[in-house]
């Protein structure tokens, strides 16, 4: 459906808790893994609404191969998106991968009342030199990071050497990728890892809004 301007999908009851849910750079909001965090989270008893950045929203249309929106455009996306299901203080935000990045760049701008980044992409892969971290120093908002400890966009290891603000907590999934997918070596299951990071996620979100309003 199309809601001001924007392509989104919406999940759960409506007067459940809000979460905003933006994609990653490479796969769209209704994909096999976003459809199964909303659900997921709708189950749990959240609103969520997914919501397309215009590159995508422009792929899913004509199929053309595109790239991410520069910055400033995906920003104003999110803004419109909270003009639209806000108002900010009443609302969680973020994605997965970069939906949550930029997420992260607003948070404290607009007064979200929490934050939950699925996949933080700490650096390019393969670049671990060009960091992305100074965000998640300063945020001011409470934050939920799930994360795979073996991420190749930021794994355990280089998670630990960044000084995080007293704001942002870790939910780390065991042997997890950047989707929290496991090794087979592992013997855990992509379902188990998924389930947990809905349980750690939803159970943010209802703190979050359980919260007095500012």
């Amino acid at each position: 459906m199309t809601h001001h301007g924007l392509d989104v999908l919406l999940n759960g009851p409506e007067d459940g808790p809000r979460f905003l849910f933006a994609h990653g750079a490479g796969a769209p909001m209704d994909s096999p893994w976003m459809h199964a965090m909303a659900r997921g989270l709708a189950d749990a008893g959240i609103r969520v609404v997914r919501f397309a950045f215009p590159y995508m929203a422009r792929r899913q249309q004509d199929g053309g191969r595109r790239p991410p929106d520069r910055q400033p455009v995906l920003l104003d996306t999110w803004r419109q998106a909270l003009t639209a299901f806000g108002p900010a203080h009443r609302v969680v935000i973020g994605g997965k991968s970069m939906g949550g990045r930029m997420a992260a760049l607003l948070a404290d701008e607009v007064g979200a009342a929490g934050l939950v980044c699925l996949g933080y992409p700490l650096h390019p892969a393969g670049k671990p030199e060009r960091s992305r971290a100074d965000v998640l120093r300063d945020l001011r908002t409470p934050t939920l990071i799930c994360q795979g400890t073996r991420d190749p966009l930021g794994n355990q290891e280089i998670f630990a050497s960044v000084p995080l603000s007293p704001a942002v907590q870790m939910v780390w999934s065991d042997d997890g990728d950047h989707g929290f997918k496991p090794s087979r070596a592992s013997g855990r299951s992509e379902a188990q890892a998924m389930a947990e990071a809905v349980t750690a996620a939803a159970h943010f979100i209802h703190q979050a809004h359980a919260r007095p309003d500012p």
